[in-house]
């Protein structure tokens, strides 16, 4: 019996071979549906089972909360969240964002193999199959054990597996000045001018060719360029020209509405969680907005409709962090 599965079943008070046969047959243990995006098309969520996610948790927990994750990476990092990301790129000029293609089932339990075998974070080979058992998830037909979008260590484990990415293309672009973040699979570039993004696209190309791990594509639909002529927006905010970072002057008379009608009585049943996961992303996204609100209508009011959000929040799986406007 290993070290790691000991504390294992220390952390979760399940006994040792209970743990070991959890995760022999832990890859299959999944609950797979569908969500729609935003901007359409639908999204595959694997939800693992009950006692794997307690087992992923408990790993999270004793190992991998405690590794290194590049100041780049920006998503699922505690205390951090889109607004932190956008606010590094709000006081340069033109910006860049790129798009991973399939980013998690992108990332194996054979590129978490090689970062355990690099980083030595793990030296029983023991322990790196199992966690390999634990942490991914095996499709239906499918033989590659793929990281499920829906598991509650996906997100830590993605960004820790891009850590040799995240570093190179820092150390690249910022000879030119340029800022770079990545949330999950956006990659978002700034620079003074645009003459400073030209580096980019190459820099990016070298690194996806040099580094053995993990295997990405992007997705060319979604590269796009903004001046500050235009609205420039990062993960869903908006970059005002002053510097400030914004929900947007569309999605504020968007939730004044929907607010408005709440009180007046003619909102729908149906939309008042909607509100309330609204109220929660501006108390996040734009502080000083949402306190307008808090001060217009008062805190009980505001506060009664988002107790009503994280209801709804608990019954979500892990994955993007999208903006409910």
């Amino acid at each position: 019996m290993t070290e790691l599965l000991k504390q294992l079943s220390i952390e979760t008070g399940l006994v040792e071979s209970t743990v070991r046969q959890i995760i022999a047959n832990a890859p299959e243990r999944y609950k797979t549906y569908h969500i729609s995006k935003k901007n359409g098309g639908t999204r595959k969520i694997a939800q693992p089972a009950r006692e794997v996610k307690l087992l992923q948790r408990a790993l999270t927990a004793l190992l991998l909360s405690k590794l290194p994750v590049h100041p780049a990476a920006t998503a699922y990092v505690k205390g951090r969240n889109i607004r932190d990301n956008a606010e590094l790129h709000c006081h340069s000029g033109p910006i860049l964002k790129m798009d991973f293609k399939d980013f998690f089932p992108s990332i194996t339990a054979r590129d978490w193999a090689a970062y355990c075998t690099r980083t030595n974070c793990l030296a029983d080979p023991e322990d790196i199959r199992l966690t390999s058992l634990l942490l991914f998830h095996r499709p239906a037909g499918g033989r590659v054990l793929r990281l499920a979008i829906g598991a509650p260590s996906s997100p830590i484990v993605s960004n820790l597996i891009m850590f040799p990415f995240d570093q190179m293309i820092s150390e690249a672009v910022a000879v030119d000045h340029v800022i770079y973040s990545r949330y999950a699979d956006d990659l978002t570039f700034s620079g003074p001018r645009t003459g400073h993004l030209t580096v980019v696209a190459k820099a990016v190309k070298n690194a996806l060719k040099e580094i053995q791990y993990p295997s990405l594509k992007l997705n060319p639909e979604k590269t796009t360029y903004a001046t500050m002529k235009y609205h420039r927006q990062v993960t869903g905010l908006t970059l005002a020209n002053d510097g400030r970072v914004t929900i947007g002057r569309d999605r504020k008379r968007a939730l004044r509405a929907q607010l408005d009608h709440y009180y007046k009585g003619i909102l729908p049943l149906k939309e008042i969680p909607r509100l309330a996961g609204n109220l929660a992303f501006v108390r996040s996204a734009e502080p000083s907005f949402f306190f307008k609100l808090v001060e217009r209508h008062g805190y009980q009011k505001i506060h009664d409709i988002l107790r009503q959000s994280n209801r709804k929040n608990k019954k979500l799986p892990s994955g993007r962090n999208e903006s409910p406007i």
